[in-house]
């Protein structure tokens, strides 16, 4: 099905904003909403950063999009959806790779006491350093010059990580 169906089928209404937002979101690694906006000006001109959150909250609650909260880390948006998936960051970059559930159905975990809860879904985020992060590290101790710990709101540094 194409972006315009899935929007019609939402309930929502067909915008250039929305499709290349769809587009975007698909087409990159988890990024967060500045950064979707920055993409999507460059494909269809103006549009303001308040009007791409209203149009993620929208693709969010109606499932066309998810949307992950990493500790430490503005919202990203991700394309992968209805299935139940995790995901590693990387301490140092900030950037965030999908991991398949380790059991591969819903939940993948299940606690100890579910307090009464009917439980669907569990989400985990796993956390070490991605492999340009390492080697970064072991050249950092070799006397070359290291890779500076990630800023609060830990952005993607690696050029290909980012849209």
């Amino acid at each position: 099905m194409t972006d315009v169906g899935k929007l019609r089928d939402a309930g929502l209404r067909v915008t250039s904003a929305r499709l290349a937002i769809l587009e975007t979101v698909r087409s990159a690694n988890h990024l967060g909403a500045e950064q979707i906006a920055r993409a999507v000006r460059e494909r269809i001109g103006h549009v303001s950063v308040q009007a791409v959150y209203e149009a993620l909250g929208a693709l969010t609650a109606a499932g066309l999009i998810r949307r992950i909260e990493p500790a430490g880390s503005p919202a990203r948006y991700e394309a992968r959806i209805g299935d139940n998936h995790h995901h590693i960051v990387c301490r140092e970059c900030g950037v965030i790779a999908d991991v398949d559930c380790a059991v591969g159905h819903s939940p993948c975990l299940a606690p100890a006491d579910g307090a009464g809860f009917s439980i669907d879904e569990a989400e985990v985020t796993f956390w070490g350093l991605c492999a340009r992060c390492q080697r970064a590290g072991n050249q950092a101790s070799a006397g070359m010059t290291a890779v500076r710990p990630a800023q609060a709101g830990h952005r993607p540094r690696h050029k290909e990580d980012i849209a």
